[in-house]
């Protein structure tokens, strides 16, 4: 085991290795107390082996979930960025698909409190 260029194996006093499907490798290592890695890690060590995995396949799944027609009535509902400025309805398309992909499915606001 290296971190930044230095064998510090002699010096592990624990490490755990989790995968979780879908995700990459995590390790976390401790090095013992009486180290002598002194100045080249100190403490816990959060290391991700491998390469995140590819957003795009996800962004997909869920941009094929949502139905076009409600997409247009709760952007068209959106009355906080309907402005006047350019490109309102795609502001507000983009930010509702932001909310939604962050779980946020409020309701829209009624009017005059109805």
């Amino acid at each position: 085991m290296e971190i930044g260029g230095h064998d510090v194996s002699r010096d592990l006093a624990a490490y755990s290795l989790a995968h979780r499907a879908g995700d990459v490798p995590q390790m976390v290592i401790e090095l013992s107390p009486r180290s002598t890695a002194a100045g080249v890690f100190e403490g816990l060590a959060h290391v991700v082996i491998g390469d995140p995995p590819d957003p795009g396949p996800a962004a997909a799944a869920f941009l094929s979930a949502i139905s076009p027609a409600e997409l247009e009535k709760a952007a068209l509902d959106r009355h906080d960025l309907m402005d006047g400025r350019p490109h309102e309805l795609t502001r507000a398309m983009l930010a509702l698909l932001r909310e939604w992909a962050l779980g946020q499915w409020g309701d829209p606001e009624l009017e005059d409190g109805q």
